[in-house]
């Protein structure tokens, strides 16, 4: 399955925010990577400006180009404001679901370890990362992986009670999906109105 590979320091200088999680080479240098990093003079277009944004989305949730349209798409069609709708569609993704539930440190760990068959969604092992969650669904720890160092350790005096959406058993080691999450609950920097404009041009 496509997926980014490239080097991620590099992508979060460039938005200036450490999109996939702490980077200390981010703090050291608060500038755009390349010899232009630090030439301050440029400026970006409307055009520009949006796209970065769409860009640092699909980053942000490890979605390549063409699942992202489709999500654009599937969110217009449905009732309510388009951009929310999105990341609401983004949120829904179990690799992204797997990552708020403390499961794994990384939106990039969490894929693995749901391509690897460690989740299960309502005791169904599930092992496809934007497999769409529905409110009252389980997403648990896989009975044979509750043991897993990499599972334990990210669960380690992980607060679930940042995100109100989801609700936590550390006895199960399962979380239940309560509902959407409404805008304010999304910790994310994205200026989701940028995107909408971008695609309706």
């Amino acid at each position: 399955m496509a997926r980014y590979t490239g080097p991620k320091t590099k992508i979060a200088r460039k938005f200036g925010e450490p999109i996939f999680g702490e980077d200390k080479v981010l703090q050291r240098r608060n500038f755009p990577p390349g010899q232009h990093g630090q030439n301050k003079r440029r400026k970006t277009s409307e055009y520009g400006i949006q796209l970065r944004e769409k860009q640092k989305a699909k980053y942000t949730y490890g979605v390549l180009e063409r699942q992202f349209r489709n999500l654009f798409a599937k969110a217009s069609r449905l009732k309510g404001i388009t951009g929310v709708i999105l990341l609401q569609l983004l949120e829904s993704r179990l690799d992204n679901v797997v990552y708020r539930l403390g499961i794994a440190p990384t939106r990039a760990a969490a894929r693995q370890i749901v391509l690897h068959r460690h989740i299960t969604v309502n005791g169904q092992v599930v092992n496809i990362p934007s497999y769409e969650v529905k409110p009252g669904d389980i997403v648990a720890v896989r009975e044979k992986s509750k043991s897993l160092e990499v599972i334990s350790d990210a669960l380690a005096g992980f607060n679930h009670s940042k995100y109100p959406w989801i609700e936590w058993d550390e006895t199960l080691k399962a979380g239940k999906f309560l509902h959407l999450p409404e805008r304010a609950d999304i910790p994310e920097n994205i200026k989701e109105q940028l995107i909408v404009e971008l695609y309706s041009k």
